[in-house]
């Protein structure tokens, strides 16, 4: 795709996040035009040591969430460091970290106390565990132990597997979606305002947002959900199934959907079966269901039944493995795979039609815009010299430090 001015074009946004959540929401915001100055300390951010696998000393942990973005290291101890931060803070929209709570407040870097005063049309976003305040203020929190806090962990797996992790760091990622959101939303508002303010997420209130619709049934039942696999809690047929040729998924939400699902399966006579001849009876008899749907799929191939189905109306798809999806021609002709420089990645999943999301700078090595960056900011050659010696930044590409 060719590179375009995006929606956020015009927008300075500094990143001091690190891990998933807060890059992840950068990421997004620089797909879409904002400049995104990612400042990591000395060491890194610590995931460029995530691996195997690597590139160019790059984890592909953090290829995959840092694309668009200028790189620069800072020591914030270091009070050479902070007034660094605070010459970038002068003309910029947005400040986004997760960083322990009260690292900032330590380092006099405080929201209410400093930031707010001296920057008050600056929107800033704070991501953490689980928050400043309650039992679990301030202590620190990681995708998976959250999944696990939040409920998620319970929701997942089978019987026979007992709760397990999903697959993606969901927290992560849902808590980067909404912090970006919740940005925009900052911003809109200061058109009218003028003024910026604080967000506060957390890993376990996102974690808790994306229950439903666990959370829902739970409230109006009183009881804790069943470990049902693939299949969903109030929709049947709604479930991984096996082909002859591989396992396949079969979504049907509503009757019509299933009428159509029999049809194409040459039992028409299931649709009015009393069993199954609405949303309640098929998901009472759920079990009857799957016995009466396994041996007519099985006489099927997978890939060229979902083709027929999702031509008839009934969302259906294969279970397909990595290669094959990045293989299959729907994701090239959605233009889902981004390519610059030696860097490829999935592509963007909001297409605005006239200021369109695009790739315009490879992850950045350790350090890489430094000087760029403190140029722009009205450095000098002998103050980056100065910085240097003080340990304030790095050398470009001393990626050896994020080991």
């Amino acid at each position: 795709m060719t590179a375009t001015k995006g929606a956020l074009d015009g927008l300075t946004v500094i990143d001091l996040t690190r891990v998933l959540g807060g890059p992840y929401c950068t990421q997004l915001l620089g797909d879409h035009g904002a400049d995104i100055v990612k400042i990591e300390p000395p060491s890194g951010d610590e995931v460029r040591a995530w691996g195997p696998p690597f590139k160019n000393e790059m984890s592909s942990y953090f290829i995959g969430i840092n694309r668009n973005k200028r790189g620069m290291t800072l020591d914030l101890k270091k009070p050479l460091g902070r007034e660094v931060l605070f010459r970038l803070l002068e003309d910029a929209d947005v400040l986004i970290e997760n960083l322990k709570i009260g690292t900032l407040e330590k380092w006099g870097l405080g929201y209410d106390d400093v930031l707010k005063p001296r920057f008050p049309r600056l929107v800033y976003c704070r991501i953490s565990g689980f928050g400043p305040n309650g039992p679990l203020g301030g202590l620190p929190g990681y995708d998976a132990a959250v999944q696990a806090y939040s409920g998620l962990m319970s929701i997942n797996g089978s019987e026979a597997s007992g709760p397990m992790r999903l697959g993606i760091p969901l927290v992560d990622i849902g808590t980067g979606l909404m912090a970006a959101n919740g940005i925009l939303m900052a911003l809109y508002e200061r058109e009218r305002s003028g003024l910026g303010q604080m967000l506060d997420l957390s890993l376990y209130e996102s974690g808790i947002a994306l229950l439903h619709p666990h959370a829902a049934n739970y409230f109006l039942t009183g009881q804790n959900p069943k470990l049902i696999g693939s299949a969903h809690p109030n929709i049947a047929p709604y479930d991984k199934y096996p082909t002859n040729t591989g396992e396949i998924f079969i979504a049907c939400g509503n009757d019509r959907q299933f009428a159509k699902l029999c049809e194409t399966l040459d039992c028409p006579e299931l649709a009015t079966d009393p069993r199954f001849v609405s949303t309640r009876d098929r998901n009472n008899n759920r079990d009857m269901l799957r016995t009466a749907l396994e041996p007519r799929l099985l006489a099927h191939d997978g890939q060229k039944l979902c083709d027929e189905l999702l031509r008839r109306g009934v969302p259906a798809g294969p279970v397909l493995t990595m290669d094959e999806v990045f293989a299959h021609p729907h994701t090239a002709s959605r233009e889902m795979i981004e390519e610059i420089d030696g860097y490829k990645g999935f592509g963007h999943a909001i297409n605005m039609h006239r200021t369109p999301a695009s790739v315009r700078r490879p992850p950045p090595r350790l350090a890489e815009h430094n000087v760029e960056i403190l140029k722009e900011a009205g450095y000098g050659d002998s103050e980056i010299s100065a910085l240097l010696d003080e340990g304030v930044i790095v050398e470009p590409g001393d990626e050896a430090r994020a080991d």
